[in-house]
C-alpha cells in the first residue's frame, strides 16, 4: 500500500530550510528544472504552489514537518 503525501505551499525559505540547504542552492535546483517546474505551475515569484514543492521534494528527497 503507498502512502499518500500532501504538500502545502512554502516560501522558498521554508523549503531551503526543510532541505537543509541554503537559498541559493534552492534556486539552483529550480533553475535547472525550470522547464518541467514551470509545467506543473512554477511562477517567479515568493510562494511555491503544492504541486512544486511536491515535485521538488520528491526528487531531492526533501521532507517538509507539517
Amino acid at each position: 500500500m503507498e502512502t499518500q503525501l500532501y504538500y502545502k505551499a512554502a516560501t522558498r525559505e521554508q523549503l531551503a530550510q526543510a532541505a537543509g540547504v541554503c537559498r541559493q542552492t534552492l534556486d539552483k535546483w529550480i533553475k535547472e528544472n525550470r522547464k518541467t517546474l514551470i509545467r506543473i505551475g512554477y511562477k517567479p515569484r515568493a510562494v511555491l504552489p503544492p504541486s512544486v514543492v511536491a515535485w521538488l521534494c520528491e526528487k531531492y528527497v526533501i521532507t517538509m514537518e507539517n
